[in-house]
Order: structure tokens, then C-alpha cells, then sequence
């Protein structure tokens, strides 16, 4: 059986790849990723995770931040050592503040639907009315959709503007009776 061509040639060495840098990189400490923009602006890179978290007010640990009770044991109660966590003075209030802030706002819906998507649900619907079979026949149908297709289509439309739809439709029914 013949070898595998290309196989016994050896490899060329690449001359345009910087090695240095690609070691360099691989030892270099990457810094914590922030995706909060009031962490962002009040962290301090001189300081550690801990500490910068500590003067916003955000707890390192969730766990050690809202401990789980010990369960009673047989209807005993457990004795709580008298030990009491010592207060950490919170020196960035407003990152928390903020935050609290900006997740009480009402969220935005995005809703939409591309204007072509809107053009062709509309095309559909004033030359074939409910017709789902005659529109997956139109010459328009440039993506072949099959009735239900296009029936699922027009439900979308229907569900992100229902207004709009209502206003389209009564606007056919005012056509038909000028027409006749």
C-alpha cells in the first residue's frame, strides 16, 4: 500500500510568528473581568478582590454573607457561639446604590420583526386574505414557506402588533365596500 502523500516531507519553520510575545501573554496575569460599569469605575487595582468588594458594599462570598442556619437536631436547639461578625466599613455606597437603582427600572421590550418580514406578511394578507395555501403558491413566496410556515408568520405578527394588524385589517374591509 503507497504512502500518504505530503507525509514524509518535514515541517517548514515559520519565520513571521513571534514566539516571544505568544509565551509572554500565556505568563502574564490576566485581571478580573467586570461586567458591571459602577464595579468597573470604582475598582481599585492596587487593592484585592476582597477588599475592593468590601468598600462597595458586595459580599466576596455569598455564603459566608447570608450564612445557612444550623438546623435543630432532634428538637434541640444548637447553642450559637457569641461570636459576632465585626462591621466592614462601606466606603463606595453609591456602586450598590446604583445598582439597586438601575434593576428597578422596568425592562425595555425589544420586540420586532424585520420591516421586510412586515412587508410580506402584509402583502400576503391583502391579496390572499386566510387563503394559507394559495399565499405558499404566490410568486412572491421567495423562500417556498409552506402554509404553515406562513400561517406561523402571520400569527408572529399578529402577537407583536396587535394594533397595527387590527388597523391593516379594517382598513381591507373599508376597500372591499368602497369597491363594491
Amino acid at each position: 500500500m503507497p504512502k500518504a502523500k505530503g507525509k514524509s516531507r518535514r515541517q517548514k519553520y515559520s519565520y513571521n510568528l513571534n514566539r516571544k510575545r505568544l509565551y509572554r501573554s500565556a505568563r502574564r496575569r490576566a485581571a478580573p473581568r467586570i461586567a458591571c460599569s459602577h464595579i468597573r469605575h470604582a475598582w481599585d487595582p492596587t487593592k484585592s478582590v476582597a477588599q475592593n468588594l468590601a468598600e462597595m458594599g458586595l459580599s466576596e462570598d455569598p455564603n459566608k454573607a447570608i450564612p445557612i442556619p444550623k438546623k435543630q437536631l432532634l428538637g434541640m436547639e444548637v447553642e450559637s457561639d457569641g461570636r459576632q461578625q465585626g462591621k466592614k466599613i462601606v466606603r463606595k455606597p453609591y456602586v450598590v446604590n446604583e445598582m439597586e437603582y438601575e434593576a428597578s427600572l422596568p425592562e425595555k421590550k425589544s420586540n420586532t420583526l424585520s420591516r421586510d418580514l412586515i412587508d410580506y406578511v402584509r402583502y400576503m394578507i391583502q391579496n390572499h386574505g386566510e387563503n394559507y395555501k394559495e399565499m405558499a403558491r404566490d410568486e412572491k413566496n421567495y423562500y417556498q414557506d409552506t402554509p404553515k410556515q406562513i400561517k406561523r408568520k402571520i400569527n408572529v405578527y399578529k402577537n407583536f402588533y396587535p394594533d397595527e394588524y387590527k388597523d391593516f385589517i379594517a382598513s381591507l374591509k373599508q376597500e372591499k365596500m368602497d369597491v363594491q
